[in-house]
């Protein structure tokens, strides 16, 4: 049987081995500390700052350091609520801003400021009124890229110090108020349509302008082959007046000749509805003459001729010669 005094320092002893096992085991886990990717830890040593963790493995000192939380280091973005602002011209407009900025001193940012978030968001918004109260409300609408590069030079200028840089600021959105709206669509719904009058009042002088020049372009080539034409016309003319008369002159024909085509062609001159009076020329007189002599020539010659054919019957009544002479005005 057990001694009870030696069943009690055996408690004793495996009470004392685990006590000890659990003290290493929590003086290690406090001894090891990982910091993640992208986070930073301040450490303070019997409450003063001793170092900053880096990401990966680290060892303390337990019972003596202290780990306070951790610092995201990655930049971020941060949207702060609309912030009315008024402008040079006593307008109240609504801001809304974006700021990306980025913890690069872990120790900085613990201890220079209590709340660098909110430091931020406060200064962001004084420092817009700053900059959009010295602006008329077209001018903030249209300076954007201005504001946004004087915000980011105050702001990095300022926090600075705090351990935090400041990339870029950007306005999300100005708001002027609701009768400024209505009276800004006014004028651009004016201007729209002054410049559609505009440009229809361009289209139609262009097209007038072209349609003219166009009628005159048609004009003269219209008028140039009207030229062409008569030229054209002259010459074959000419060159059938020439024909006509080399014939005439080639074939030498006779006054009798001419004077039946003479007749023949005094009826063209009536044609057409146009012509009511017809004149008749003097010349009429003289071909009428020839064509009776021509007629007159011939009939002796015919008479010669029956007179040596002897008439089987004698004629009823002998025809005279001047019935013959004056049947050539009716012919």
């Amino acid at each position: 049987m057990l001694d009870p005094e030696a069943f009690i320092g055996q408690i004793f002893v495996i009470a004392l081995l685990v006590v000890l096992a659990v003290f290493v085991i929590v003086v290690l886990v406090r001894a090891i500390r990982i910091i993640p990717q992208g986070n930073a830890g301040v450490v303070e040593r019997l409450g003063k700052y001793h170092k900053t963790l880096l990401p990966g493995l680290n060892l303390l000192v337990p019972f003596v350091d202290r780990v306070r939380p951790l610092l995201d280091i990655r930049e971020q973005v941060v949207s702060f609520p609309p912030q009315p602002v008024i402008t040079e011209d006593n307008l109240v407009v609504s801001i809304d801003t974006v700021v990306y900025f980025q913890v690069t001193d872990a120790r900085a940012a613990t201890y220079e400021i209590n709340n660098y978030l909110g430091a931020v968001e406060q200064l962001t918004t004084t420092t817009l009124r700053n900059v959009v109260g010295g602006l008329n409300l077209e001018e903030a609408l249209t300076s954007r890229d201005n504001i946004n590069s004087q915000l980011r030079i105050v702001l990095d200028e300022a926090t600075g110090k705090w351990g935090i840089r400041v990339g870029r600021v950007e306005l999300k959105a100005i708001e002027p108020p609701h009768s400024i709206q209505d009276s800004m669509e006014k004028q651009m719904r004016a201007e729209r349509d002054r410049r559609a009058l505009i440009l229809t009042a361009e289209g139609t002088k262009q097209s007038a302008i072209l349609t003219a020049e166009g009628a005159r372009q048609a004009a003269i080539l219209e008028a140039e082959g009207d030229a062409k034409a008569a030229v054209l016309r002259a010459q074959g003319e000419a060159e059938a007046i020439t024909t006509v008369f080399r014939a005439i002159h080639d074939g030498d024909p006779d006054p009798k000749l001419l004077a039946y085509q003479y007749l023949l062609t005094l009826p063209k001159l009536a044609e057409g509805s146009s012509n009511k009076l017809w004149i008749v020329p003097s010349e009429l007189s003289e071909a009428m003459k020839g064509i009776g002599s021509a007629f007159g020539a011939q009939h002796p010659a015919a008479q010669g001729a029956t007179a040596a054919t002897p008439p089987a019957d004698p004629p009823a009544s002998p025809t005279p010669a001047a019935p013959s002479a004056s049947a050539a005005p009716q012919a």
